[in-house]
């Protein structure tokens, strides 16, 4: 199993169905809309086209999770959340490297997410990593207003 440090004394290896639970307060958290529990145990239960990441202290305490979902050469970014008491401090970065990382070992070429035009904190750690912008999807997100937001869909070619 592959162990990737982490700032503030976590580190970010591979999510188990037993953080579904925590994987969903968190999501929930940042998100309008966030995922059930139930969502979260059926990716976990095939790590292989759903592999999962979390930032854990030593009591396996979850603090933010990225998921991938993976085909052939594509794989897509499906989601990243961080607890709101722990964002901005790196973790989201660590999360997305530890992900890079091990898409390098694998078929996958190109990674694929969805941001909130907004989210400019997003925006800009996806940017440095490699990712650019190469469309758009009007609507995507609900907002508690009543208004969807526009995502940005954006690539990283990873060789």
């Amino acid at each position: 199993m592959s162990i990737w440090m982490a700032p503030m004394g976590l580190h970010v290896t591979l999510g188990e169905t037993r953080d579904a639970e925590a994987m969903a307060k968190i999501h929930a958290a940042g998100f309008f809309r966030g995922w059930p529990r139930t969502d979260f145990e059926a990716y976990l239960a095939d790590p292989t086209t759903t592999p999962a990441y979390v930032a854990v202290d030593s009591r396996r305490t979850v603090h933010g999770f990225m998921m991938l979902r993976l085909s052939g050469e594509e794989a897509e970014l499906l989601t990243i959340a961080v607890d709101p008491a722990r964002r901005g401090k790196g973790i989201g970065r660590a999360l997305l490297a530890a992900g890079l990382a091990d898409l390098m070992m694998t078929p996958v070429r190109t990674l694929f997410l969805e941001v909130d035009e907004t989210n400019k904190s997003a925006i800009a750690l996806y940017k440095n990593f490699g990712f650019s912008q190469i469309g758009t999807r009007k609507g995507y997100y609900p907002r508690p207003d009543g208004q969807a937001a526009t995502a940005l869909v954006m690539r990283a070619d990873l060789g």
